[in-house]
């Protein structure tokens, strides 16, 4: 896919949360409603359970870390909170989901209050199992920071999609092409 298409490289995911990668992992997540596909919307109501997610690889000795964040909090124009901790499931079994994994830091539904939020679904493999802690805080959370203090390199998969309070209107530019 041209880095120009690229809806991560559009939406700013890289950059504003992650550096430039290469897929390599298959990676689904799927809320009641829907499933979430880059720039989607959804509102806040569509989002209160955690999803489920599913990780495609055919090795269950590979292990892997999920983090989901809000680069926008608390809002897109002042995002001094970037980025928020919603979600991190550690020690997945490759080709299984994060019902399967350690809920190291527990959902916390996203409930933004002004303007249109992205949030953000990164997976990470880890060298080994039992090896990603959680962090004692969910604000200021840093993605790249966390990934490098405990080795797990460049994100395997990412996928996000935006969300605003429930009686906002309009959106940002939607990309399901990915």
């Amino acid at each position: 896919m041209a880095r120009e298409s690229d809806p991560l490289i559009v939406g700013r995911i890289v950059g504003d949360v992650i550096s430039p990668f290469t897929r390599s992992v298959p990676l689904r997540v799927i809320y009641p409603a829907k499933e979430v596909a880059n720039g989607r919307e959804f509102k806040p109501s569509q989002i209160t359970q955690q999803p489920r997610v599913e990780i495609g690889s055919d090795d269950l000795r590979t292990f892997y870390t999920l983090v989901m964040v809000d680069p926008d909090a608390p809002s897109p124009s002042n995002p001094h909170l970037r980025e928020y901790l919603h979600w991190m499931v550690s020690d997945i079994p490759g080709g299984t989901g994060s019902n399967f994994g350690r809920e190291t830091v527990c959902y916390e539904s996203p409930r933004p209050t002004a303007g249109i939020h992205r949030f953000v679904f990164i997976l990470f493999q880890q060298l080994g199992r039992q090896t990603v802690y959680a962090p004692n805080w969910r604000q200021n959370f840093n993605t790249r920071e966390f990934a490098e203090n405990y080795n797990l390199g460049s994100p395997v998969a990412a996928v996000y999609f935006n969300c605003q309070r429930e009686s906002g209107s309009g959106g940002r530019r939607i990309y399901t092409d990915y």
